[in-house]
């Protein structure tokens, strides 16, 4: 399994997360249909060619999402109860189709459970980053990870 158990993570651990993901048009209106956000940002040619931007502007919610996803394999995968928040969500640079993500996650703090002893709570922060070096999205997150499993005469407990 490549998620990371609490024990795992040191505060000041940089994960560059290996995957990464270019957005497409279908992407796009395909969360934004499915979420029924109308934005015509998002959806309408006409009407974003009208915006400051010129084109029509990525989700960011897809974004959000993308970001979060691109950092399950390495950070939570089959390790995490869930998450318990987010916090200082952020949009410097706008997404547009074909731009290149990738992210990279810091550890900020670590603490054992106190209601809970199998678990410990993470603290990250995340930060997706297009082809260009400019940051598109970042945010804290705590997350409830499971510690390491006691092995027992040979068995996990």
């Amino acid at each position: 399994m490549p998620g990371r158990y609490f024990e795992d993570y040191t505060v000041g651990d940089l994960i560059r997360h290996e995957t990464t993901r270019t957005v497409t048009e279908v992407d796009n209106i395909l969360f934004s249909t499915m979420s029924m956000n109308p934005q015509p940002l998002h959806i309408d040619y006409q009407f974003a060619a009208q915006s400051m931007h010129g084109k029509p502007l990525v989700n960011g919610m897809f974004t959000f999402a993308l970001m979060m996803g691109l950092t399950v394999n390495e950070t939570t995968l089959g390790t995490t109860e869930g998450n318990l928040g987010f916090e200082k969500v952020s949009f410097p640079n706008p997404v547009y189709y074909g731009d290149t993500l990738h992210v990279e996650t810091e550890v900020l703090a670590l603490r054992p459970s106190n209601s809970r002893p199998a678990l410990g709570i993470v603290s990250f922060r995340h930060t997706a980053i297009n082809q260009n070096g400019d940051i598109v999205v970042t945010c804290e997150r705590a997350g409830l990870m499971r510690k390491r499993p006691v092995q027992r005469g040979g068995h996990e407990t």
